[in-house]
């Protein structure tokens, strides 16, 4: 792409950034029956309000009264700003599950009453990407025009992730309406409770689909950039299910480093500690000198190191850092791989393609899990056996009503000194929940 190419689609991509406005307490009229949602009002700036309730108004739709949600990093790009085509007024969120309230005259599989997981990713069922199980790769859920010039082509739409994915709104509320249910709903037993269920929605499958399309195999070693829900998902399934010989995973956050060493007898290596001189490739070389077999890159494009990234990114002339990613191949032994599982949205500078290249390294781009490929499987062989415990990454437990404030809260990356730990992942209660499970986070307040 010319220069100049480039920089009209930075220009371009900058220029549809949300701004910051004023919120507004009338922002959302409504005459009907409402109720409390999440809703986007501009940069850093989320708030509750009563939204319209939503109603079933295609015949494959499901109505789901949400008993679980949370909010997650994905959720803080929008919250910063850093996703296209957000609308003051947007209710957000995509992660969820509960108990199906009301169906389309044409849905099947599901009925009133029935407990069900929410895929954050909108499939219709009936494309070509859908009926190979892709259902991220949709060709019928979103418009965006933008998205098309940017990558060539459109993804499916996303629950509660902008106009840039679909403008479907989101389950960070009590209540939300579910496009093609049968597809995008998975009914669970009343054996697995909620705190278990939820993250069936994304970050297991997500962090599944990592390992599984990255091609891991069996006593091979392995590199996590990233300890989040997903990154220590990955080492979970790593070391608990798919036979890694050797992990290391790597990050800043002494919490979670301690967790991943505990839960999972995983290498740790704290980023912010390195010793003068020392990069993150390095202090993996010191565990793994010939290099890791794959890399996982779980962290993503905000997280930029260095002065130069940190002022091209703020001047507009990156959208993205490619310093992980840089850092990922130097780690990984000759003919390895490294796969991205991470959210990127469109051009970086400096990105070491000489390095790519010339030790043959197959660089993975994951894509967004197609979670409705894999949920079923999960559930059933991982797990009600108990072979996997999603609820390990689970911290807290909040009111749906403080949602806003858990946003802040995770902005800020707040620790909590009465729990002895920093935030991670939350179960976002309803109205509409169940009392929480045994052995799961008590309800408590959010943490300043």
């Amino acid at each position: 792409m010319a220069l100049s190419q480039a920089a009209n689609l930075i220009e371009k991509v900058l220029g549809d950034k949300p701004t910051s406005v004023t919120a507004d307490e009338d922002a959302i009229h409504h005459d009907g029956p409402t109720h409390l949602a999440c809703t986007w009002n501009g940069l850093k700036s989320v708030k509750m309000q009563q939204v319209p309730l939503p109603k079933v108004v295609d015949p494959q739709d499901v109505l789901v009264n949400v008993t679980g949600s949370t909010v997650c990093g994905s959720d803080l790009h929008l919250y910063k700003g850093g996703i296209l085509q957000l609308k003051k007024g947007d209710v957000l969120g995509h992660e969820a599950m509960g108990v199906v309230a009301d169906v389309g005259a044409e849905v099947k599989k599901v009925k009133k009453g029935d407990r069900v997981v929410i895929a954050f990713s909108v499939g219709c069922g009936t494309c070509q990407y859908c009926k190979e199980g892709l259902t991220t790769m949709c060709e019928n859920t979103n418009g965006s025009k933008l998205q098309e010039e940017l990558w060539g082509d459109n993804l499916s739409g996303i629950q509660g992730y902008s106009h840039f994915l679909g403008g479907y709104s989101g389950c960070q509320s009590e209540t939300v309406r579910v496009p093609y249910g049968d597809l995008n709903t998975l009914v669970i037993p009343d054996s697995v409770p909620d705190e278990k269920a939820l993250y069936l929605s994304d970050i297991v499958c997500t962090s599944y689909h990592n390992v599984v399309d990255t091609g891991f195999e069996k006593g091979q070693t392995a590199a996590i950039w990233g300890a989040g829900p997903i990154g220590l998902h990955v080492a979970q399934w790593l070391t608990k299910v798919f036979g890694a010989s050797k992990v290391v995973i790597l990050d800043m956050v002494p919490s979670r480093l301690e967790l991943a060493a505990k839960e999972f007898g995983v290498e740790t290596i704290d980023i912010s500690k390195l010793p003068s001189g020392q990069t993150p490739s390095g202090a993996v070389r010191e565990i793994f000198p010939s290099g890791v077999d794959v890399a996982f890159d779980t962290a993503g494009f905000t997280y930029a190191q260095s002065f130069v990234h940190k002022a091209m990114m703020a001047v507009g002339l990156e959208t993205d850092s490619p310093e992980v990613l840089n850092e990922a191949i130097k780690a990984t032994r000759k003919f390895g791989r490294v796969g991205i599982v991470a959210d990127y949205a469109a051009l970086a500078n400096g990105f070491n393609i000489g390095a790519l290249m010339e030790k043959g390294i197959k660089l993975m781009g994951n894509g967004q899990a197609p979670v409705q490929k894999y949920w079923q499987k999960i559930l059933d062989d991982y797990i009600i056996p108990g072979k996997f415990r999603p609820e390990i990454i689970l911290t807290h437990r909040f009111k749906i009503d403080e949602c806003d404030k858990v946003y802040d809260a995770f902005d800020r990356k707040v620790f909590d000194d009465d729990k002895g730990v920093g935030l991670m992942k939350c179960f976002l209660e309803t109205k509409h929940s169940a009392p929480r499970a045994e052995g799961t986070p008590a309800l408590s307040g959010v943490p300043q």
